[in-house]
């Protein structure tokens, strides 16, 4: 079991290193699945701080969601996200998967966030 969390950390550091370097002063959009929910960030690098973030367990999704671990809450999350950053005025970001595909709820939070007006 050790070796799939040692290869999924390496797949997570390899993508990331490669966004930051591509980043070029943009925002990074960052995704984190569990089993039952999906989490969504916009983080600033330079300063290290989060300017948004959404999941499927905030209040104002929860009570529209079935559950937190389908494709429809991860699109749901996605625009909130999205919402969330435009406030704050970010309007580009890059996109970091981290060690996931990407297919099925992390596709559907991309799809989402670009629904919402972000641009990537």
């Amino acid at each position: 079991m050790s070796n799939a969390r040692t290869m999924f950390k390496r797949r997570t550091m390899r993508t990331r290193s490669r966004v930051k370097r591509l980043a070029s002063d943009r925002p990074r959009l960052s995704v984190f699945r569990s089993g039952k929910h999906i989490y969504a960030q916009v983080i600033d690098d330079k300063t290290g701080n989060t300017l948004a973030a959404a999941s499927s367990l905030d209040k104002d999704l929860k009570g529209s969601l079935k559950t937190g671990a389908d494709t429809s809450a991860a699109a749901e999350v996605g625009k909130l996200v999205a919402k969330r950053a435009a406030e704050k005025g970010v309007g580009e970001v890059v996109f970091d998967r981290g060690g996931y595909k990407y297919h099925g709820r992390v596709k559907a939070l991309a799809d989402g966030a670009r629904e919402g007006g972000l641009s990537f």
